[in-house]
């Protein structure tokens, strides 16, 4: 089960401890309520106290879903170590803080966001870390549909449940300026919603066109073969410690968070691999059932239980997994 590195609970807990509680279970459970109503963070982060509540209510489950992402691309790029990194849409620095866990010795991390609130807490949470990379990234007031950083290119460039607080005529601007300041792994990852999903094939399809090559989670660069009202989304399952809970007025230590996300490389980085599980594995004490998406479209795969081997692997396989190709 996911959950966040003890420092930047840490980190975290001591903010809260400098500003205080009071309010901020409420405000928590109307910023949870307002993004399920996709209410963009613009009109719901408004001081310091909507910033913090965010990073109690929220950041642990974007923390979870990005860091599975990353987790991804270090299988479908085992020799891909960054250099610098561009967090754009970096909110509290979700995203930094995934990748600094990935790769320890990051270099330099730029942490780009319109909110200012945003950016003050991604400072205050990264002083708290206690990681030199971390406490000495870079601050950038900026949108990602505007975003200018002078002509620098990062190896890895990361946004976060970003482009789905932006305006639909705005999305692929957006990832032309994110793949323009990429020369390496572009990672975008987004909520598991059919809106999302949408646009995120739209910018799928113009990063191929810009010359990406996309190693995840798709086994392929053609169209995707799913059709409405099917969409790609993944799920991790992350941890509700007692603070959670108590912000999201939940009563379950844990909660499931669905995202869908893009792994965009540059040539000669990475490759994808063959048969994502797309879907929960259906299974009963006689066969496993996979839906696949391969490089020759969806498939469905039943393993009987008399296949013992073949049987056991199926039954380790999970939602998102790779059940052939390696």
């Amino acid at each position: 089960m996911a959950g966040l590195p003890w420092a930047l609970r840490a980190a975290i807990d001591s903010l809260r401890a400098k500003t205080g509680d009071i309010g901020l279970a409420e405000r928590s459970q109307a910023i949870s309520a307002e993004y399920r109503a996709n209410v963009p963070s613009a009109r719901t982060i408004g001081d310091a106290k909507d910033a913090l509540a965010y990073a109690v209510s929220r950041l642990p489950a974007t923390y979870a879903a990005v860091a599975s992402v990353l987790d991804e691309l270090q299988r479908r790029a085992p020799n891909f170590v960054p250099g610098e990194v561009l967090d754009a849409g970096t909110g509290p620095g979700t995203a930094a803080w995934a990748a600094t866990e990935a790769w320890p010795a990051l270099p330099g991390i730029l942490l780009a966001d319109h909110n200012r609130q945003f950016l003050n807490l991604a400072k205050g949470l990264a002083t708290e870390s206690g990681s030199d990379v971390l406490s000495s990234a870079e601050l950038l007031a900026a949108d990602i549909v505007r975003l200018d950083c002078g002509g620098r290119q990062f190896d890895l460039v990361t946004c976060g449940y970003a482009l789905t607080e932006i305006g639909e005529a705005e999305v692929l601007v957006a990832a032309e300026r994110l793949w323009a300041h990429c020369r390496g792994v572009l990672v975008v990852v987004e909520p598991g919603r059919p809106r999302d999903y949408d646009r995120l094939m739209a910018v799928r399809e113009r990063l191929v066109a810009l010359g990406a090559m996309i190693i995840a989670p798709c086994p392929h660069d053609a169209a995707c073969p799913l059709a409405a009202p099917d969409w790609c989304h993944f799920s991790v399952r992350l941890d509700r410690s007692r603070d959670l809970r108590r912000a999201k007025g939940a009563t379950l230590g844990y909660e499931d968070e669905k995202f869908s996300y893009l792994i965009a490389a540059r040539e000669g980085i990475g490759m994808p691999a063959d048969g994502r599980v797309i879907k929960p594995r259906a299974e009963t004490k006689f066969s496993v059932g996979l839906q696949l998406c391969t490089s020759e479209g969806l498939r469905s795969r039943v393993t009987a239980s008399r296949d013992k081997a073949a049987f056991k692997a199926a039954r380790k396989l999970g939602w998102g997994d790779v059940a052939g190709g390696e």
